[in-house]
């Protein structure tokens, strides 16, 4: 494992990681993640600079070998078992945000799901509300 980071880093590697999952992260991903930190509570404290740095020191553990597992590791060694939800559901937003969760979001949400050992029952509650809100008319 890396450096430690605190709560709302691990939210964003969490988030960068989704969506960094199928090789191309969408502008309609990354302008909800920087939505997501500029409304929710957790992120009251940072500014967009912080978001980026952490994005980028995200895509550099990203980089390194077993990358996927060392994040994985990482933010479940950082949150507190309340925050796994939040976790997860912020992370099913960005996967939904572009209209099209890939195969390898959807895989990297089950790792997630199995990491922070989440019910299945919760995490597809979490999936749909997150595309629920996400469909256009």
């Amino acid at each position: 494992m890396t450096k430690n980071i605190s709560p709302p880093e691990a939210l964003i590697y969490a988030m960068v990681t989704v969506s960094a999952a199928d090789r191309a992260i969408t502008t309609d991903e990354l302008n909800r993640i920087g939505s997501i930190v500029r409304e929710l509570p957790p992120f009251r404290a940072y500014t967009d600079d912080w978001l980026a740095d952490a994005a980028q020191d995200c895509g550099k553990l990203l980089r390194k070998p077993h990358g996927v597992e060392n994040v994985l590791d990482l933010v479940k060694a950082t949150l507190t078992p309340e925050l796994y939800e939040t976790a997860y559901v912020l992370c099913a937003e960005v996967a939904a945000s572009d209209l099209a969760v890939h195969h390898e979001e959807e895989k990297f949400l089950a790792l997630l799901a199995s990491n922070l050992e989440m019910d299945d029952l919760v995490c597809a509650a979490l999936r749909r509300a997150a595309r629920a809100r996400h469909h256009q008319l």
